[in-house]
């Protein structure tokens, strides 16, 4: 186990720690944390009811309840009700300026190698996602295409960082889209660490706290940058991504060129910046 990943199990258990405490202290529920989840992921840990019932407990900060009941609650709960496989939310309360849910711990194990079986499992997934939220108020995705994310999709990093890495920028600055226009329901981190496979069937989707609406396609995008190596899948994927409309592609490429380039330049190794840029580089 690396450094960075010994610290980062240290400050997610410090935080489910007093995210279930304060579950105690609000909602007079009393949870017994086991754990951060797999990969030592800051903001979910294991977590155990009286009743000896295990699930997953998130934080998610600068969020207000009602906020995100309308929003990623909302569609997830839109999808579940079309039997997409994605975790109820048992609970859910406002701890300051953060909103902490307790979920269900969906069956399986995270996919490790996308085979061409799973992608059609995938795609009729995505099938599903297509107009659900039509006549919603859950707002249109944006792109942070022109200004900087909550945290995440910084554009100042990426001109800093180099001067390939600032050319880039300034190509993903010159994308026309403030917002993913579209109906569909959208889960905007759908990548192979987010899906989960029983026996070669997939079993849950999980981590929908940034869930929104726009066009399913951008879930595609994001599904490529999470499978770089050359292979059956990838031309397969990459021919599916040819067929989506021209603006949808351009808008959600640059998204995820511009999301993954700046938390690399933050979070990685140096040497892993140019692999990046190298896949960004194939469509801006």
């Amino acid at each position: 186990m690396g450094g960075q990943e010994r610290v980062w199990q240290r400050v997610a258990r410090l935080d489910a720690d007093w995210a279930a405490a304060e579950i105690a202290k609000t909602a007079g529920i009393r949870l017994v944390v086991e754990g951060p989840c797999g990969g030592g992921e800051v903001g979910a840990a294991f977590v155990r009811w009286e009743d000896g019932r295990r699930s997953v407990l998130k934080w998610r900060p600068g969020v207000q309840l009602e906020e995100f009941e309308r929003g990623p609650l909302a569609v997830v709960e839109v999808l579940r009700a079309e039997g997409y496989p994605a975790p109820r939310t048992e609970l859910a309360v406002q701890v300051g300026t953060a909103v902490v849910t307790v979920q269900e711990l969906m069956p399986g194990a995270t996919v490790e190698r996308l085979s061409l079986d799973l992608l059609d499992q995938i795609l009729e997934l995505n099938a599903l996602q297509a107009d659900r939220l039509k006549g919603s108020d859950i707002e249109q995705l944006p792109t942070y295409l022109h200004e900087d994310g909550p945290g995440f999709c910084l554009h100042g990093p990426l001109r800093e960082f180099s001067a390939r890495t600032a050319d880039l920028e300034r190509r993903i600055s010159a994308v026309d889209a403030e917002v993913l226009v579209g109906d569909d329901a959208l889960h905007v981190d759908f990548h192979p660490g987010n899906l989960l496979q029983t026996d070669g069937r997939i079993s849950g989707v999980i981590d929908w706290d940034g869930a929104g609406r726009g066009h399913r396609g951008f879930d595609l995008v994001t599904l490529r940058f999470g499978v770089q190596r050359p292979d059956d899948v990838v031309a397969r994927l990459d021919a599916l991504l040819d067929e989506l409309p021209y603006d949808v592609l351009r808008a959600s490429w640059a998204h995820m060129s511009l999301r993954m380039v700046d938390w690399a330049i933050r979070h990685f190794p140096a040497g892993e910046v140019d692999t990046w840029v190298d896949l960004a580089e194939q469509r801006i």
